[in-house]
């Protein structure tokens, strides 16, 4: 079941929640719909996004197509590929994120090039 639908640029996305951080998903949520211009830092996107969730299960390494919150930076994120703080080609952050979703297919960001707009909203 798809619960957002993500846009990044021209590119529509569908994502569905995961279940390990409820508190900062509900915060999401509320803010529900969200977007602006993302800064490209390698195979990842963000922008600022302030939530007030604490860190919850908080990695550096994600997922591709990991939907994540940087609470130290108050930005949302999105990952598909190495990032410069990558090893062994596992997207990174730069810091500890909170995963909150997660791209159902994240193949048609490989060839995006530089920043681009981007909006998370709520499936109907």
């Amino acid at each position: 079941m798809t619960d957002l639908r993500v846009t990044v640029g021209d590119r529509d996305f569908e994502a569905t929640w995961s279940d390990d951080a409820p508190e900062t998903r509900a915060a999401l949520e509320a803010t529900l719909p969200v977007g602006g211009d993302a800064v490209r830092w390698g195979d990842e996107l963000y922008f600022d996004c302030s939530l007030d969730a604490p860190p919850e299960n908080a990695r550096e390494v994600v997922p591709e197509g990991a939907i994540a919150y940087w609470p130290a930076g108050s930005k949302l994120c999105l990952f598909w590929g190495p990032t410069p703080a990558s090893q062994n080609g596992a997207p990174r952050a730069a810091a500890p994120v909170t995963v909150v979703a997660r791209l159902e297919d994240a193949t048609p960001l490989s060839n995006l090039e530089g920043g681009a707009a981007m909006r998370l909203e709520r499936v109907e």
